[in-house]
């Protein structure tokens, strides 16, 4: 097994080690909010398009709950006991091993909490602006002609 097998690609490597429930769950909830919006208006479905342009997802969620963890337990380290430097250099592993293989120990939970990933909140935004009629005419032409 190459090192490439051992990788997934960088658009799929957290719902590959997500439980498929939480996939699931998470993209029956996503066809439930576009459901909401079939037959409204260009402007409620504009709306919604713009508090998902606001969204958190995994990555930025990971992220920032790694940069607290490493902040606190850094400046802890300094002040009380240089045990705390402990602390931060596992986070800062758990963040290589999110970055190399998608999953690391707080990514269940966050999935559990419904948090999702750059790709589902971009197929949600897709659908919406499709149902806005954003992919009606490509370039002034009927999609399907080739002409």
């Amino acid at each position: 097994m190459s090192l490439i097998d051992k990788v997934p690609p960088c658009s799929k490597r957290v719902e590959m080690h997500t439980n498929q429930q939480i996939n699931d769950y998470i993209k029956n909830r996503t066809i439930e909010n576009i459901d909401k919006f079939v037959g409204t208006d260009i402007n409620t479905i504009s709306d919604r398009i713009d508090r998902l342009d606001c969204e958190w997802d995994t990555e930025r969620v990971v992220e920032a709950k790694a940069a607290s963890l490493i902040l606190i337990s850094t400046i802890l380290g300094f002040t009380t006991s240089k045990k705390w430097f402990l602390a931060t250099g596992l986070v800062s592993c758990f963040l290589l091993q999110h970055a190399l293989q998608g999953w690391c120990p707080p990514l269940p939970v966050i999935r559990r909490m419904g948090i999702r990933t750059p790709d589902e909140i971009c197929d949600e935004k897709a659908a919406l602006k499709y149902l806005r009629g954003d992919f009606s005419k490509v370039e002034g032409k009927p999609l399907g002609t080739n002409f």
